[in-house]
Order: structure tokens, then C-alpha cells, then sequence
């Protein structure tokens, strides 16, 4: 089945059939062929806009990276938070990747250098005070979340709400469904599909990795 379904999600891409390859993933992510139906998107990323947003969504939504980044932090929030880190970086960094092997081979050590990213700033937090740290490294920080809030505003309506109350506001996935009269499944699709069209858009604005 793995294979068949995998036959079907590249005809669907290369055919940029943006429905049948995203319901084609589903199917193996569902039949438990998660790394196949990331191995073909990834091959194709690097030159599909469409085929890089399903990437993105579906390690979000198979759960691949909340699993690497729980494996190393016990924190919730912080899981959720390198996780999304971890997902931006997946896009900036996807024209590198060259096959040849597992793609979640690759993402691991992305995973690994935000997790560190993330206990540096931890701890720079708690020893330095914030009028302390270097004026360029403000800079920067206030440039990329200058860059993040306009890629949300640039968000379709139908995206841009469940991901600013989920990311922004924090609330939890059943508190975003309440808030907006949607199914839970509904927001948690609407949420990876909106990071991964910020993740793209950040992508395009240069932002590092």
C-alpha cells in the first residue's frame, strides 16, 4: 500500500494537483508511511512552492518533529515553540537537502541546533538582564518579529485567526475550535497550513536559518 500510495502522491504533485497530493499524504501519514510520503515531498520542495507547504503541514501534522524536540525538552510550550522554529528553519534550509536517505535523517539535526538555540536563550534570560544584551542581537530580534507579524497579516483570513490565537495568543487547540465555531480537526489543519505559508513567506524575505 505504502508504495501505491506513494506512486499517487508524486503523479498528484507533478501533476500540481494541490488536493489529491495533500489527500494522498494524509493516507500514508494515516497508514503509518509518514517517512515515505516526507521522502516525496522533499525531493520536490526545493522547486514546488505547493509541494514544500504540504512538507511543512504534514511534519506538522504526522507529529515527526514534536516527537524529536519532546525526545529533548519535558516543557510543553517549549516543545510547541522549537517545533515551529524547527519548521521555518526546514523551509529556509530545504534548497540543501540532496536525498539520499531518510529526510527525517536531515531534519534531526535542525531539530537538535534549535533545541540548543533554545536553552541558550534560556539561559541568557536568566542571567542577563534584557537592557544588557547587545544592541545588534535587539536589533535582530526586532527585525525578524517585525518580519513574522507582517507574513501573518498577509494570511487569508481563514488561516490568519486560528494561527494568531494559537501562536500569538496561546490558546490551546479546543480553545481556538470554541473561539472560532470550527471543528477541532478543522483548526488543527488551518493552523499547519497557515505556519507553513508563513514559514514560506519568511523564505522569501530572506529571513536566516
Amino acid at each position: 500500500m505504502g508504495m501505491t500510495r506513494t506512486d499517487e502522491l508524486v503523479r498528484a504533485l507533478d501533476a500540481a494537483d494541490a488536493r489529491a497530493a495533500s489527500r494522498a499524504a494524509d493516507e500514508l501519514v494515516a497508514a503509518g508511511y509518514a517517512d515515505e510520503a516526507l521522502d516525496a515531498l522533499a525531493e520536490r520542495a526545493a522547486s514546488s512552492r505547493s509541494a514544500l507547504e504540504l512538507l511543512v503541514e504534514t511534519l506538522d501534522t504526522s507529529g515527526v518533529v514534536h516527537r524529536f524536540v519532546g525526545s529533548m525538552l519535558l516543557d510543553r510550550d517549549a516543545i510547541d515553540d522549537v517545533a515551529q522554529d524547527t519548521l521555518i528553519s526546514v523551509v529556509q534550509s530545504i534548497a540543501s537537502y540532496r536525498g539520499g536517505g531518510r529526510f527525517t535523517s536531515w531534519v534531526h539535526p535542525i531539530v537538535r541546533r534549535r533545541v540548543a538555540d533554545h536553552l541558550r536563550r534560556q539561559r541568557e534570560t536568566t542571567t542577563l538582564d534584557e537592557e544588557l544584551l547587545p544592541t545588534a542581537r535587539m536589533s535582530s530580534m526586532i527585525a525578524t518579529r517585525a518580519t513574522v507579524q507582517q507574513a501573518l497579516a498577509d494570511l487569508p483570513e481563514l488561516y490568519r485567526i486560528p494561527v494568531m490565537l494559537r501562536d500569538v495568543h496561546g490558546l490551546t487547540y479546543a480553545q481556538v475550535a470554541e473561539r472560532t465555531g470550527r471543528t477541532l480537526g478543522t483548526v488543527k489543519s488551518q493552523i499547519s497550513r497557515g505556519r507553513a505559508m508563513v514559514a514560506g513567506m519568511l523564505t522569501e524575505d530572506g529571513e536566516p536559518a
